[in-house]
């Protein structure tokens, strides 16, 4: 669901959280990953301007972060 927020490819998601095309494609399918895989591919996320959002009843989910007010 955050790749296709942010119109990524796998090759993009790779890229910015500095792991594998295929790393990318495993964890998907549901394989297992380390933990540092995953923060790396979370702070990729983030830093991309994307917030995850914890379950609350209705599933966990993903959105775009509120831009920094300016003040103006």
């Amino acid at each position: 669901m955050a790749r296709a927020a942010l119109r990524w490819g796998v090759r993009d998601l790779a890229k910015n959280a500095d792991v594998t095309a295929t790393t990318v494609s495993r964890i998907e399918a549901g394989k297992p990953a380390f933990a540092g895989t995953l923060d790396a591919i979370r702070v990729a996320f983030e830093a991309a301007g994307l917030e995850f959002i914890e379950e609350n009843g209705g599933g966990a989910g993903v959105r775009f972060s509120k831009p920094t007010s300016g003040g103006s």
